[in-house]
């Protein structure tokens, strides 16, 4: 028996007082009798788990243009061109003209993998990202990044 129904139960078929049961179990009283009113509103159901998603997400990408996205991506890939998400960024800032622009290019990218529509590649990580670069001691290991610039010839004048 999970603690909402238990604590319902107590309350309703036993009869005993909301504090009392709050300071018992280490609950907020509010908690108790929003859970009494699922109760009496819908029965034990009631007292089900909810869902914590949001009812709705107001920068998420609207449906248009994820449909888009995945019209121009098939359609790119008919003809034969590149079907990235830059190319795709690209033909889809010429498509809209809504005022709201094109999506950027990791928001493409983004649809394109939550649709499965990017096939992940880890053999394209390169080597020197399998190597860190870290020392044991202090001064043990130094980098430089040097670019060897020739300066141009001074003409020193000399007072004699």
């Amino acid at each position: 028996m999970d603690m909402a129904r238990y604590l319902v139960e107590a309350h309703v078929l036993e009869g005993r007082p909301v504090s009392e049961l709050a300071a018992a179990h280490g609950v907020h009283r509010s908690w108790i009798y929003k859970l009494i009113a699922r109760y009496q509103a819908g029965g034990y159901e009631a007292l089900e788990p909810r869902s914590r998603r949001p009812r709705s997400c107001k920068h998420q990408t609207p449906i248009e243009i994820v449909e888009a996205v995945l019209r121009l991506r098939v359609s790119l890939q008919k003809e034969g061109h590149d079907a990235g998400a830059a190319t795709i960024a690209y033909h889809l800032a010429s498509e809209i003209d809504d005022g709201t622009g094109a999506p950027s290019v990791s928001t493409i990218w983004r649809i394109l993998k939550r649709e499965g529509l990017v096939v992940p590649q880890p053999q394209k990580r390169p080597h020197s990202s399998l190597t860190r670069f870290e020392a044991d001691l202090p001064n043990e290991m130094w980098q430089t990044d040097i670019t060897h610039w020739q300066l141009a010839h001074t003409v020193s004048t000399s007072r004699s």
